[in-house]
């Protein structure tokens, strides 16, 4: 079993970038995919972070970026554009979900929700499933992976039998750090037993799993993932509705999971647990906006 979390190159067309999320490491994951001179960046990260971000890049060789796939429109995964877009100093092609497009150009209804400030993203190509992104004759699949939000997508090289997940399926830090991915404005269960479902039907085709939080999750592992995700989904919302029933509190909410979940975490620790007091309350409120907490 191989974890991958560190950076650099791991496939023969592949890299991980740490995208050091609140400056901290090895909590946001970007990929970039190359072949034959064209780079491909999945996600754009968090603004705070991108001048090291694009450092990293071009110290592996991966700039200037030819395109951006965007997973979805969660303010972590394209935050991070107009200053890539800035830095780069070529033009870039960006790809995202047609469902996106509307959020991506008026991102004030996602801003609320999260309470960062995500700058509009203008000309964005819009994907569907079954769509190929050609790089330079590497092909990429996308695959609609809705449930964590309705314009997630996952991009499939079946070359080198690699999917780029997003956030889509689990959010798994490390061993020992999980995360379920009920997130507002728009959890839709059904949809996301759908992407299990699809993840599942895949697995013979799959050596890797890459989420962006956080690593690259082969073989065993990779095959782990799949066989929990499900699981995990349920025991960690059924937890949180138990609780929030119990005492609608967030630090008590928190010290729960913490107990129940993240015991062994050394991302989200005992002592310091207000890192995960924010995930909960985005947990929480995804709940809330999906029907599941009054």
């Amino acid at each position: 079993m191989v974890f991958i979390k560190e950076e650099g190159k791991f496939s023969e067309n592949s890299y991980l970038i740490d995208g050091l999320i609140f400056r901290l490491p090895k909590q946001l994951a970007l990929y970039v995919i190359e072949n034959g001179g064209k780079k491909v960046l999945i996600d754009a990260g968090v603004k705070l972070a991108i001048r090291k971000v694009f450092n990293k890049m071009k110290e592996f060789g991966l700039t200037p970026i030819d395109e951006i796939i965007l997973t979805h429109s969660h303010w972590d995964h394209i935050q991070g554009f107009n200053r890539i877009k800035k830095l780069n100093g070529a033009e870039i092609k960006v790809y995202a979900s047609e469902n996106a497009i509307e959020r991506l150009k008026n991102p004030e209804k996602m801003n609320n929700i999260f309470g960062y400030d995500t700058e509009p993203i203008e000309n964005v190509n819009p994907l569907k499933e079954g769509d190929i992104i050609d790089v330079n004759g590497l092909e990429l699949e996308i695959l609609n992976f809705f449930g964590h939000t309705m314009d997630s997508i996952a991009i499939l090289d079946r070359k080198n039998k690699i999917i780029y997940t997003g956030d889509a399926i689990i959010d798994r830090y490390d061993y020992n750090t999980v995360n379920g991915v009920f997130m507002p404005p728009d959890f839709n269960e059904e949809e996301l037993l759908k992407t299990f479902q699809k993840l599942r039907d895949l697995k013979n085709d799959i050596d890797m799993i890459c989420l962006n939080h956080f690593g690259v999750w082969t073989n065993e592992d990779c095959d782990k993932i799949i066989n929990e995700m499900e699981e995990i989904h349920f025991k960690t919302k059924e937890a949180i509705i138990k609780w929030y029933n119990e005492k609608p509190d967030l630090h008590y909410i928190a010290k729960q999971y913490h107990k129940t979940f993240l015991s062994e975490s050394t991302i989200h620790t005992k002592e310091n647990i207000h890192g995960l007091e924010l995930v909960i309350s985005w947990l929480i409120n995804g709940l809330k906006l999906s029907g599941y907490i009054d």
